[in-house]
């Protein structure tokens, strides 16, 4: 095996381990609220309000899957449709107050958690791995994505 070969089985074990890892915090961050979830509602907000299928789209997940969670979601009070004012015919979702306070909590805990882990890592090893994740994120998806 070559050492780029090794380096990317190395990384492929270490991320699998660190989705892991979010997935147990997750619930530990707030029992309402696991990594989907929470993820649904953080991309609701950072998007002022989506359609469910914009959700299922975004996260290659079928629609049901979504539906099941938006509908969750909604009996738990974190989300509400709203008719948009330029399509009557669509609904938005968008963040109840109950909603925008609990992400906005699980989110202060994980950014606590995460400086906690990463603490005495040196700037510039921070720099570059934040590098490395987005170069990471933003290349293309394709169909053998795990995610």
């Amino acid at each position: 095996m070559t050492a780029a070969e090794t380096a990317v089985e190395a990384i492929q074990r270490e991320m699998t381990i660190f989705a892991r890892r979010a997935r147990a915090s997750a619930g530990r961050m707030h029992p309402e609220l696991s990594l989907v979830s929470y993820t649904l509602l953080g991309h609701v907000e950072e998007s002022g309000g989506c359609r469910a299928a914009d959700l299922a789209a975004h996260y290659a997940l079928d629609k049901s899957t979504v539906s099941r969670q938006v509908t969750a979601l909604e009996r738990a009070g974190l989300i509400e449709r709203r008719v948009d004012p330029e399509d009557h015919r669509v609904q938005v979702l968008h963040l109840t107050e109950a909603g925008a306070e609990i992400l906005a909590q699980v989110t202060l805990s994980r950014r606590a958690a995460f400086r906690e882990r990463l603490a005495n890592w040196p700037e510039e090893d921070l720099t570059r791995f934040a590098r490395y994740l987005e170069r990471y994120n933003a290349g293309p998806t394709t169909a053998a994505d795990p995610d």
